[in-house]
């Protein structure tokens, strides 16, 4: 297997190059992460204020599993901005890659969705992961060889997608979906959700390769200073093509659990998600900059939107709400965190 580090090209840098942005970002990442705990205190406390069910283990449990599909989009949002890079497709991809390996695997039966049935229902799970990979290939292939500039890519990848979502799905919500399709989003371990363990498995895995592997702290790296990263040896397109496509395999998995969850695929499947996105990344510590944020503060963003979300619904708010006081929470959340970590804006 071929190192991402070009063994020659380390002796013209120092020999911590790839190391020390990452101890750097982690520090003052965990800063920012500690610095949300206010935030979460008081949403808890509104929460119990506004009804004594907040604090029960279905509502938790509830609240922990509509976290999971937010939460790995905000996972592969976070490898890719810490790398330098965005992805704006993410939002299409959780949907156009459930619908695109539902029309292989589902047969033509006149009704109002038809499939081309090219092969069985078991191969639903690994077609739509396959899709979304292949996503993230194109983007990096456009970006990277290409030398395209990635909001673009990316926000036309957003508009393409959702186009062929609507049209193999002629608008409408795709129902019947084979059992291996629903299993990971309807069944549980031990009591807790598997989509719950899953996402804090993926969680887990990822910033231990964040904090651990060379390759992992190599993305800090390229975020923080693509030219220098590359003076160091580091194999800065072929890391960040890594990224890419494995951004595109995380949100089509989290298609894969969403579906599962609610049983079907919606046309609008993954619709203006791409906002609540960036703003629980960003609230998690993660710098649109790049080089700089933890998986563990993302994480923590994707709950504090989510609790928030829990807590108008048990007090009552009327929908129409929702949209103005999540952006209000997004802010405070912003100035509490920055205050919090010391930081200062430049």
């Amino acid at each position: 297997m071929t190192s991402d580090v070009q063994p020659g090209a380390g002796k013209t840098a120092p020999p911590d190059a790839t190391r020390s942005p990452g101890r750097r970002t982690a520090g003052s990442g965990r800063l920012r992460r500690l610095s949300l705990v206010p935030v979460l205190l008081i949403t808890g406390l509104a929460g119990f204020i506004a009804s004594p069910a907040f604090l029960t283990y279905d509502n938790l449990i509830g609240v922990a599993q509509q976290s999971t599909e937010l939460g790995l989009l905000v996972l592969a949002q976070a490898l890719v901005l810490i790398a330098g890079r965005m992805d704006l497709s993410l939002e299409s991809t959780i949907g156009a890659a459930p619908v695109v390996a539902l029309w292989l695997v589902l047969p033509a039966d006149g009704g109002r969705f038809n499939g081309l049935g090219l092969l069985p229902g078991a191969f639903a799970v690994p077609l739509c992961l396959l899709a979304g990979a292949l996503i993230g290939a194109l983007n990096a292939a456009l970006i990277l060889g290409l030398r395209l500039n990635g909001f673009i890519v990316t926000l036309g990848g957003l508009t393409m997608l959702r186009g062929l979502q609507i049209a193999l799905s002629r608008g409408q919500s795709i129902i019947d979906l084979p059992a291996s399709f629903t299993y990971l989003g309807r069944t549980a371990w031990l009591d807790v959700p598997a989509a719950v363990w899953l996402t804090g498995l993926l969680y887990l895995a990822g910033g231990c390769a964040l904090g651990r592997l060379r390759h992992g702290r190599a993305l800090y790296a390229i975020g923080g200073n693509a030219e220098a990263a590359r003076t160091a040896g580091i194999r800065v397109d072929r890391v960040t093509g890594v990224v890419l496509v494995l951004a595109g395999l995380l949100a089509a998995f989290a298609g894969v659990l969403y579906a599962g969850h609610y049983g079907s695929v919606s046309a609008n499947q993954g619709s203006g998600w791409i906002f609540q996105v960036f703003a629980a990344t960003v609230i998690g510590g993660v710098s649109l900059d790049g080089g700089k944020g933890t998986l563990s503060g993302a994480l923590t963003g994707v709950l504090t939107l989510q609790l928030v979300v829990d807590v108008m619904t048990l007090a009552g708010v009327p929908p129409l709400w929702n949209q103005f006081l999540n952006g209000v929470i997004i802010i405070v959340a912003l100035i509490v965190s920055r205050f919090a970590s010391g930081e200062r804006q430049r």
